[in-house]
Parts: structure tokens; C-alpha cells; sequence
């Protein structure tokens, strides 16, 4: 059984850190405020980590951070809703990137069956004319532009 709960972030102190318990050894830590997430098996020496890290994209290593207090390493966020958009960090380097949101937007008709010769079925698309960019501290902001808080 899950147990949901708001909480304080340990990384940005924001008091919208949702925490999610999966089960009794796992955590998930997805803050609203800052837009960083981590859970149970994302610290050092833990066989989740040590084979996920090497695959994320480097603007994602450069960002990544170690709590002090739990061991728990945060990294940004990437939110992938096919009917409504994407909020990914994007930019050089940790010390210049935004987080960045692209809407979605239909298929159009000659895609979709492109798609569905190749067994593969898509309502939508990311529509990259849409992209907009949010300073670090606006992760909620991206999140409304893409529409995450309509219904």
C-alpha cells in the first residue's frame, strides 16, 4: 500500500515536495518547488544508481547532487505527458541551463499511420515551435504552461 504526503524538500526547503512511499525500502521525492526528484535507490553504491547514472544526458550529471543528511542524490525532473507536453532541464552547463516545455499537440493523420505501419500508436506529438524557457526557480511555472494543473 502507498502512503502520498506533501513535505519539506531537503534540497530547496520548498514545502511542495511530494513523497510517495512504495513500499517499506522505497521513497520517491518529486519537488514542485525546485523540480528535483530522487528515491530510496538513488545514493551512492546502490546497483539502481550505479547503472543509471552513466545513461543520463551530462547536463543531468553536471546537475545531480548529494544530501549531506540521507545520501539521497537529486536530479532534475523530466515530465513527459503524451496529451499535454514535456518539461526537461536543457542548457550548457550547471551553471547556465533553464528548464525548458514544449506543448503537445494532435498527430497529424498521415503521421499517425507512418507511425501505426510501424506497430507503434500516437494520439500526439511535441510540437518543438512551442518550446519555452524558465529560470531554475520556475519548475511549477513550466509545468502550468504545458497545462499539467488543467483538467
Amino acid at each position: 500500500m502507498s502512503v502520498d504526503n506533501l513535505t519539506i524538500c531537503d534540497r530547496c526547503g520548498s514545502d511542495a515536495c511530494y513523497v510517495q512511499e512504495i513500499n517499506d525500502k522505497i521513497k520517491n521525492h518529486m519537488c514542485y518547488g525546485c523540480g528535483f526528484i530522487t528515491n530510496s535507490l538513488m545514493k551512492q553504491g546502490e546497483q539502481f544508481w550505479e547503472e543509471q547514472f552513466p545513461l543520463l544526458p551530462n547536463l543531468y550529471k553536471e546537475l545531480c547532487g548529494e544530501d549531506e543528511k540521507t545520501g539521497l542524490i537529486w536530479m532534475p525532473n523530466t515530465v513527459n505527458l503524451s496529451d499535454k507536453g514535456m518539461v526537461f532541464a536543457e542548457g550548457q552547463s550547471a551553471e547556465k541551463w533553464s528548464w525548458a516545455a514544449v506543448k503537445a499537440v494532435p498527430m497529424p493523420e498521415e503521421e499517425k499511420e507512418a507511425f501505426q505501419a510501424k506497430g507503434k500508436d500516437y494520439e500526439f506529438k511535441m510540437d518543438m515551435t512551442t518550446i519555452k524557457y524558465f529560470d531554475e526557480s520556475d519548475f511549477i511555472e513550466a509545468l502550468d504552461y504545458i497545462g499539467v494543473f488543467e483538467n
